[in-house]
């Protein structure tokens, strides 16, 4: 069952890149303070995520950080060291915060999982966007289909602060 409006961010390792290399860091802590736009995505580098999620969050960081968004985050379902490469490649800079979920334990965690492994994907998460307030989930939106970018797009979550 995947998270409810109201419901606490469930406290999980994620990692991020570091100057030194991968480094851990908690979901509570990097998700938990203020107002938070978490986007999920299958997995990096692929079709709809690099081409349409995560440049449309890059592109709309400012009209998000206008309406009182402190933070921008992405995760997968992918190491940091990909990660990384992704977010470098659409240069998120600072505007989103990369955050790897290797393991798949934060998609497991929240309950939104996606069996990919019909298309060689293994598990992964599914395509999502929340807005969080100091950890707590304020709202969530969940794609039909997870090449979709409908509901889980800045745009709209831009229409619902």
């Amino acid at each position: 069952m995947s998270l409810s409006p109201g419901d606490a961010v469930p406290d999980v390792t994620l990692m991020t890149m570091s100057e030194s290399g991968p480094a851990p860091v908690s979901s509570a802590e990097v998700l938990g303070r203020g107002t938070v736009v978490l986007f999920g995505v299958p997995g990096a580098f692929t079709p709809s995520c690099s081409d349409q999620h995560l440049p449309e969050y890059v592109l709309r960081a400012d009209e998000l950080r206008a309406k009182g968004v402190d933070t921008i985050a992405c995760v997968a379902v992918n190491d940091a060291f990909v990660m990384d490469a992704w977010g470098r490649s659409r240069d998120t800079g600072d505007a989103v915060v990369m955050l790897a979920d290797g393991n798949g334990d934060f998609a497991e965690a929240i309950g939104l999982q996606l069996d990919g492994r019909a298309f060689g994907l293994g598990r992964r998460s599914q395509r999502y966007a929340a807005v969080l307030v100091d950890g707590v989930l304020r709202d969530l939106w969940v794609e039909s289909a997870p090449t979709d970018v409908t509901v889980s797009s800045a745009d709209a979550v831009l229409k619902s602060l």
